[in-house]
């Protein structure tokens, strides 16, 4: 089975075991108010994923420019209160350096363990969102990637 990827190549859904995967950038600008990184703006928290119905997903974030913001911190997780760090842990924004691969409170070199991308069931069509806590982030790009499979017939995430 053969479906067209959003930049027009062909590929099949089940050269992933079945998962799909979709990805989004995020740039913070958190000195700018409301922007995304200014931790008690209306951009926080962001959106990352929309999920309609119930998935299973992985979700690794790679940095591609620095995270700056003193004592920042940044988490993700669903879009329901207490759960912002469900799927990747708290973290000192400023540990995340460009090159990092960001799964958990300890930001990575550039090589990892697939294992480290823990399985989340996501039900309701609950968002994934990041957010940022203590202070702004005010400068830094992530692009968060999502592999995913569906669990209910109208299971889906798309970047939001």
């Amino acid at each position: 089975m053969f479906d067209k990827s959003l930049h027009g190549e062909r590929y099949s859904y089940y050269r992933y075991n079945g998962w799909k995967q979709i990805e989004k950038t995020i740039t913070f600008a958190g000195g700018t108010p409301n922007a995304i990184g200014d931790y008690n703006g209306t951009g926080d928290p962001f959106d990352i994923f929309t999920v309609t119905g119930t998935v299973l997903v992985k979700v690794i974030g790679v940095c591609e420019t620095s995270l700056e913001g003193s004592s920042a911190t940044i988490r993700v997780g669903a879009d329901v209160s207490g759960q912002y760090a469900e799927i990747i842990a708290q973290t000192t924004a400023t540990s995340i350096d460009a090159g990092n691969l960001w799964h958990d409170a300890s930001p990575d070199k550039s090589i990892e363990a697939s294992s480290v991308m823990a399985e989340k069931i996501i039900v309701n069509s609950v968002d994934i969102v990041g957010e940022v806590d203590t202070a702004n982030i005010t400068s830094g790009v992530i692009k968060f990637l999502c592999l995913w499979k569906p669990i209910s017939s109208d299971g889906e995430v798309v970047a939001a």
